[in-house]
């Protein structure tokens, strides 16, 4: 519903200025007959009275729809910010449209498209983005952020743009982003005199694995050294902090069974298969895996483990603490994936509900509003400075593990899937074989490469 609108008209109420004429001149004497009697003074015209002036037009709101897949907690906090964007201004109004998840977005979106009538603004992932910028759905933001110089588009981490840039213009805003980091006990590090920063490289990891672990008389394993989290994700991160890389410069070639690659992952099989002091949770229904994982940590089974940053709110952290990805000691940088989300502006509506939405993006993605993101979903925020904002700062003196995903966001890289999400499945089955069956990682990446790579050879030729 509209709301309504108020604006008070002011009229001005001029009072006509009241001059009298001056008073006449006394009756002269008599004058010679030649002399003509001067003239009675004209009296003084009275002031104009100004005209009234016109009122003010009345402001016209702009109302417009942003679509988002998020529910519950986060979805309480997108449903804050349109609030309180409304709440701020006249000039828009956002109507915030709930979906299920993030696939029916974007499949209600593309209905939108072909139907001609797109809602103003949707939140998609980044591979969706990325698909409908290749398709022309969405629009180049360049013109619209030229009208306004304060808007800082550097402060959003080049790797949550890459997706949803081409040819030089932007097709939408980074909101939020993902990379899985570390969280280890406290009190198991301490008890056995360990530094966390030992967790700075790979290497150094599976040392305090090692130390960590805790096997019974009989040769059990009742308290594992680290749990990676199930799945690609952890491995493929792994590896880039490795140098490697999925696809070559030329995006022609795929790369996954290439040296990197094959050290890193074979190194994880060897610590969960050979030297038991690391172990997975896989399989089960939804994410019972994930917080089986979970549980382990806090229940003293593992002494840390790989997750989301999104883990923040069911952990306890007067038990556990959080820390940045490793990297490779050779390689030496930390290079992990970002799996983000950007705020899309739909081509085809008219430029002023486009620029009504990149208003209402601009405020959703400042930087106290990505700093109290992170802080209410410990989520990554959109933008470097969050870290600075003196709310996120104030917090996290009581909270230091809010500042881990912002500080790997900011060396995060991002991959988008050309043949549609293929090689990711191809990852996924080889994850599967390294980790699960304990098929050497040789084996299970070649096997990997072989299928990507054909893939990719289809979506290259059509």
């Amino acid at each position: 519903m509209s709301k309504a609108i108020r604006l008070l008209i002011a009229a001005l109420v001029v009072l006509p200025l009241m001059l009298g004429a001056c008073a006449p001149a006394a009756e002269p004497e008599e004058a010679p007959a030649e002399v003509e009697a001067p003239a009675e003074e004209p009296a003084e015209e009275p002031a104009e009275e100004p005209a009234e002036e016109p009122a003010a037009e009345p402001v016209e709101t702009i109302e417009i729809e942003y679509w988002y897949g998020l529910g519950g907690k986060l979805g309480e906090v997108v449903a804050d910010m349109i609030n309180r964007f409304n709440e701020s201004q006249d000039e828009v109004h956002v109507t915030g449209v709930v979906l299920p998840d993030y696939a029916t977005t974007a499949q209600k979106l593309q209905a939108a498209v072909a139907a001609s009538s797109p809602p103003a603004a949707v939140m998609l992932t980044s591979t969706e983005g990325n698909r409908f910028m290749q398709a022309g759905a969405l629009q180049p933001l360049n013109d619209i952020i030229a009208a306004y110089p304060d808007f800082n588009l550097e402060d959003y981490p080049q790797g949550y743009r890459t997706p949803v840039e081409q040819d030089g213009k932007l097709h939408g805003i980074p909101i939020m982003a993902t990379s899985q980091i570390l969280y280890y006990r406290k009190d198991i590090f301490e008890e056995l005199g360990i530094d966390p920063d030992r967790l700075e490289t790979w290497e150094g990891l599976a040392e305090v694995a090692a130390e960590c672990r805790v096997v019974d008389e009989n040769g059990d394993v009742t308290r594992w050294g680290w749990e990676p989290m199930w799945g690609s994700g952890n491995l493929v991160d792994a590896a880039y902090s490795n140098g490697a890389r999925i696809l070559s410069e030329d995006g022609t070639k795929v790369l996954i069974d290439q040296p990197e690659w094959v050290e890193v992952w074979e190194s994880f099989r060897k610590w969960i298969h050979e030297d038991q002091i690391m172990s997975i949770h896989y399989g089960g229904e939804g994410w019972a895996y994930w917080y089986d994982t979970i549980d382990d940590v806090l229940e003293g089974r593992s002494c840390g483990y790989t997750g989301s940053p999104g883990d923040q709110g069911d952990l306890d952290f007067s038990i556990v603490a959080a820390h940045v990805q490793p990297y490779w000691s050779e390689w030496g940088n930390l290079d992990p994936l970002a799996s983000g989300h950007v705020g899309v502006i739909p081509a085809g509506n008219p430029p002023e509900v486009q620029e009504a939405a990149f208003k209402w993006l601009a405020f959703y993605t400042s930087t106290d509003n990505a700093a109290e993101w992170s802080m209410r979903t410990g989520y990554l925020p959109a933008r470097t400075s969050a870290k600075e904002a003196p709310a996120l700062v104030e917090y996290a003196v009581d909270n230091p593990q809010i500042l881990v995903p912002p500080t790997q966001g900011a060396e995060a890289m991002s991959f988008i899937d050309p043949t549609g999400g293929k090689i990711w499945d191809a990852l996924e089955k080889a994850t599967d074989l390294v980790e699960i069956e304990g098929i050497s990682a040789a084996e299970a990446l070649a096997q990997a490469q072989e299928e990507a790579q054909a893939a990719l050879d289809e979506a290259l030729s059509e």
